[in-house]
């Protein structure tokens, strides 16, 4: 204990708990952390229902608030540890609550591996991942490493490492214009590489912590969701150049794109809704509200079917969204803090990557879910793609049966 034992109380405000969040971490409303008690320097507590009325204050009480004297008997201190043990145990249970308790009832995974690919690097943390089909060739950020992995999942060898990426997230690849694209989040930027090459194009700046991505084929630009900075910075793909912001009012969570109605769909993770952007004229067109959701950051469509998956982080939901009537038509417990989502349209298969390594599967049936697996399938499996031409889905982990990063490879089966 620093300082010879002496008591410290540290309070946890609902804003360092969203950075928290931010990496894979779980978020409080609020803490208190005791790092010691110095017995020569006694507190008194005015019984057990001041310190728990303290510690849901919005400020940090004040020794005369908990009515705190310089002396005290022992059975005084046995009160003081007693009202600290079960205010933590109230503080923990309230957050449990919040977030959506422990894990679902465990469904077994309708998958059967087909083999591990072994990555480089070291066993830090892997986010998203982007396929291209056709080529067979799948992008995979390596957040911890700062680089993108470039996998030919047909031969089953890695291709390529492209560096100097600070602290990368997004990945995506755009097979019409042969380019990958990711987001630097470190540094504010999104860049641009030449899909055959793995030659760096260009870097663009967006706003703060650039998180996922999406592209508008109809009018030629990449979508980049900045986290904290709460808008989506719309870039050129052709000239690099910033064609505009919008910003959303709240912390922004994923974007995907609709080719149905040419609009983009980004999560407000902070508000609990989706915002429906006109892409033409960079305009908000309408909120959709999320009942029963909280903190929406996954997303991803079913455009033939007029569908929204949203994956909802802070309570372990995923909701499917009508986009005809903009309605709310299913709620389903996923995994604890689930992250990255990926449809195969073909087999009209939804796949749930979570940050605690369970992953959930559900079928697309006239517009419902149907959930047909549902456990954990490894540690660090939070990212998932999916290919609907083969129907095998990806999922890099920081420790394959080896020990060492290892991309999973899994074929749907019984």
């Amino acid at each position: 204990m620093q300082g010879g034992g002496r008591q410290s109380v540290r309070w946890a405000s609902a804003g360092q708990g969203a950075a928290c969040r931010t990496h894979g971490l779980p978020r409080t409303t609020f803490g208190l952390i005791v790092t010691g008690i110095e017995p020569s320097i006694p507190y008194e507590i005015g019984g057990v229902p001041t310190l728990l009325a303290a510690i849901t204050a919005p400020h940090p009480p004040t020794r005369e608030s908990l009515h705190m004297p310089r002396r005290l008997s022992p059975r005084a201190l046995l009160a003081l540890a007693a009202g600290v043990l079960i205010a933590l145990a109230a503080a923990v249970t309230g957050v449990l609550l919040t977030r959506g308790g422990n894990q679902p009832s465990k469904v077994a995974l309708p998958l059967r591996p087909v083999k591990e690919i072994a990555l480089p690097g070291d066993s830090s943390r892997f986010d998203y991942a982007s396929l291209d089909a056709s080529r067979g060739l799948l992008f995979i950020a390596h957040l911890g490493a700062s680089q993108v992995i470039e996998v030919d999942v047909r031969a089953g060898r890695v291709v390529r490492t492209i560096d100097g990426l600070p602290g990368v997230h997004g990945v995506l690849v755009v097979p019409d214009r042969h380019e990958v694209y990711a987001t630097a989040t470190d540094a504010n930027q999104v860049v641009a590489m030449d899909e055959a090459t793995g030659t760096v194009l260009h870097h663009t700046p967006t706003g703060d912590y650039p998180d996922g991505l999406a592209y508008d084929p109809a009018h030629g630009t990449l979508w980049t969701t900045n986290e904290s900075g709460g808008s989506e910075t719309v870039v050129d793909a052709a000239t690099a150049a910033v064609r505009g912001t919008v910003p959303l009012g709240g912390e922004a969570g994923n974007v995907a794109y609709d080719p149905t109605s040419r609009q983009m769909l980004a999560d407000v993770q902070t508000r609990d809704q989706l915002a429906v952007i006109d892409p033409a004229t960079l305009h908000i067109r309408r909120r959709v509200a999320l009942p029963g959701c909280d903190h929406d950051h996954g997303l991803t469509l079913a455009p033939a079917d007029r569908l929204a998956f949203v994956a909802c982080d802070g309570n372990a939901r995923l909701l499917t969204v009508d986009l005809t009537t903009w309605h709310v038509t299913g709620t389903d417990r996923v995994g604890e803090e689930p992250d990255v989502l990926a449809y195969d349209p073909a087999a009209r298969h939804l796949y749930v990557a979570s940050e605690t390594g369970w992953v959930t599967t559900a079928d697309n049936n006239s517009g419902h879910l149907n959930v047909t697996g549902r456990a954990h399938l490894a540690d660090g499996a939070h990212v998932v793609a999916v290919d609907s031409t083969t129907h095998l889905s990806y999922y890099p982990v920081p420790h394959g049966s080896g020990g060492h990063p290892a991309l999973l490879v899994y074929r749907p089966g019984p």
